[in-house]
């Protein structure tokens, strides 16, 4: 699924910002490309087993920085996923409509198996995003990130830190708590919260 951008509206006044975005008289902001004219594209990838709002914040924030952002789920056979791959990239692709929509950003997901800096090449990302939440997510960010730059210098790593409200949310606590029969309605948005949910259910 594609979301085109907004396009910069003839007969407005703008001005650029450092952010690469184009604000006019009236404080609205629309994308615009790189002074070079070329498509900024980053990439976040992630397992998404389940998407949460703290991916979502993550992802709605990068939007606003590039043309287009896409989003890389993992396989990732290894954590023993709650849902398959394919049912992660559909329940990513309903929940981030909205954000699309809001930044006119083009928004693109796809599942991806392999190295992660092979896969932002095949992309043309420039670079990297990564949410981090805690100290202990930034010692093993660091370590990526620095291996990551040995294999490909030309694509960077950008940090985002997550909210202050969505700080503490993580995909597999979620899980825990789902599969114990808590709430985690506060922790995910709707879709993927029936799915989730539905999901739990069946397995028990």
């Amino acid at each position: 699924m594609r979301f085109l951008s907004v396009p910069v509206h003839p007969g407005r006044t703008y001005r650029a910002r450092k952010d690469g975005l184009a604000v006019d008289e009236a404080g609205e902001s629309d994308r615009i490309k790189s002074a070079e004219g070329v498509e900024r594209i980053a990439l976040y990838p992630g397992t998404f087993d389940p998407v949460t709002n703290g991916h979502l914040d993550i992802i709605g924030r990068a939007a606003r920085l590039v043309d287009r952002l896409v989003i890389g789920v993992a396989i990732n056979i290894g954590k023993g996923p709650l849902f398959e791959l394919a049912e992660r990239a559909e329940l990513v692709q309903a929940e981030v409509a909205p954000i699309a929509a809001r930044t006119g950003t083009v928004i693109e997901v796809r599942p991806f198996e392999g190295l992660l800096v092979g896969f932002a090449r095949e992309i043309g990302a420039c670079m990297i995003v990564r949410g981090l939440r805690a100290v202990t997510d930034f010692d093993y960010e660091f370590q990526m990130t620095g291996m990551n730059r040995r294999l490909d210098h030309e694509i960077e790593t950008v940090f985002l830190m997550a909210s202050e409200t969505n700080q503490f949310i993580a995909s597999r606590l979620v899980k825990e708590i789902a599969k114990l029969g808590g709430d985690i309605s506060s922790f995910v948005p709707k879709l993927t919260l029936e799915r989730t949910m539905a999901r739990v259910k069946a397995s028990a």
